[in-house]
């Protein structure tokens, strides 16, 4: 019979019979199995991060008329998380917080700000004691509850990742549950809403899937022939389509056929001829080490393209594997993968023609609880994209 080689203790239950004696001890002992054994179940079954709620949001300014001298304040909404150690982080209503004030004396130096909560415990509800122990150590009163809570977490540090690609097994070391970052931050002026990214929150789940989270064209958009070449990178060394990572995936893993472009001819008559656009990564090169967070891809063909062409964009994310060798969640939902906002070509209004209106029914992503990213939670998959070509602007 071998031994165990987890450091975890193995779980024991209280075993009763007649004329036991049982203690305050026992019964602590019995609520910490059942307590870990649903902790256990539910960071090996199901996960940890944000559940639902807890946004951060910036807090209205107050009424008074009183000048104060520190104004950077937030405050987080009602919602339920998990921590990385199954416990239940549940804020029943919203919470403001001073950012000044819930920061430490050596950290108000930053302008960037992450804000989380962690799961905490207090004694409450004191009781008057009937009988002392044996060793006359117990006080007349003694708290009768534990009140399951929570504390807000600010700071100026960057907070460590969870590397891990098993979660289940090996305990973490930082229960924080992280919210929102807020840049900027001039602790002497409210926070404004675009100055809070999410994208530091973690889905709810055994595993954060590695998504992509911006391109460097707009999807639907209509580029001229002249746009296009240059976004596409016809001329060596210029150019080339972008695609960012939100962590680092294996450079071993882009290979070719993983990007398609391919052509579908318009115009007037006879259309809908397809032909495929011959291409190669430029980014990252095999120096640039074992993962990436983004590529470059650029044509090195000469085909030209017309006006009324649909270019369409293919990355195969399943074949695309991140640092625990699983596949990109590559679904680009609803075409809502962001723009990076820095593409190599610049039109003459800006970024081409204005793209096919987006629905307005769906403001957030289908988590609920992040930024617009690509990926539906199942993984793999492939991204999808495409623009329209024109022969002059209009």
């Amino acid at each position: 019979m071998t031994e165990a080689t987890t450091e975890e203790q193995p779980f024991r239950r209280l075993r009763y019979f007649h004329g036991q004696l049982l203690t305050a001890r026992d019964f602590q002992r019995e609520q910490e199995y059942f307590r870990e054994k649903l902790k256990l179940r539910m960071r090996c079954l199901l996960g940890y991060g944000v559940v639902c709620g807890l946004f951060v949001e910036p807090a209205p300014a107050p009424d008074d008329k009183e000048k104060h001298e520190h104004q950077a304040k937030v405050h987080i909404t009602s919602g339920l998380g998990v921590d990385c150690d199954g416990n239940e982080v549940l804020v029943p209503g919203s919470c403001a917080i001073d950012l000044w004030d819930a920061l430490h004396e050596d950290e108000r130096t930053g302008s960037t700000v992450w804000v989380g909560v962690e799961y905490t415990e207090r004694a409450v509800e004191p009781t008057r004691t009937v009988f002392n122990s044996a060793c006359a150590d117990t006080s007349d009163c003694d708290f009768g509850y534990t009140e399951e809570s929570y504390c807000v977490r600010v700071t100026t540090k960057t907070p460590p990742k969870d590397e891990r690609c098993e979660t289940c097994c090996t305990r973490c070391e930082h229960k924080v549950l992280w919210l929102a970052r807020i840049d900027d931050v001039d602790f002497a002026k409210p926070v404004r809403e675009e100055q809070i990214h999410l994208d530091v929150r973690r889905f709810f789940g055994k595993r954060v899937p590695t998504v992509i989270t911006g391109v460097n064209w707009r999807h639907g958009h209509t580029y001229t022939v002249n746009e296009a070449k240059e976004l596409l990178g016809t001329q060596k060394n210029s150019g080339g389509l972008v695609v960012e990572f939100s962590d680092g995936v294996r450079v071993d893993s882009l290979r070719r056929g993983v990007v398609e472009i391919q052509v579908i001819e318009g115009g007037a008559g006879r259309n809908a001829d397809t032909w495929y656009m011959g291409g190669k990564f430029e980014e990252p090169t095999p120096q640039d080490g074992e993962f990436t967070d983004h590529f470059r891809y650029r044509q090195t063909t000469r085909e030209t393209l017309q006006d009324g062409d649909r270019v369409l964009i293919t990355v195969r994310a399943a074949f695309i594997l991140d640092h625990c060798c699983r596949p990109v969640d590559g679904t680009n939902v609803g075409g809502r993968v962001p723009y990076l906002g820095h593409a190599d070509v610049e039109t003459e209004t800006g970024h081409g023609h204005d793209p096919e209106p987006e629905p307005t029914g769906c403001l957030v992503p289908p988590t609920g609880i992040g930024p617009w990213t690509s990926g539906t939670g199942a993984g793999g998959d492939v991204f999808e994209s495409w623009f329209f070509i024109t022969e002059e602007r209009s």
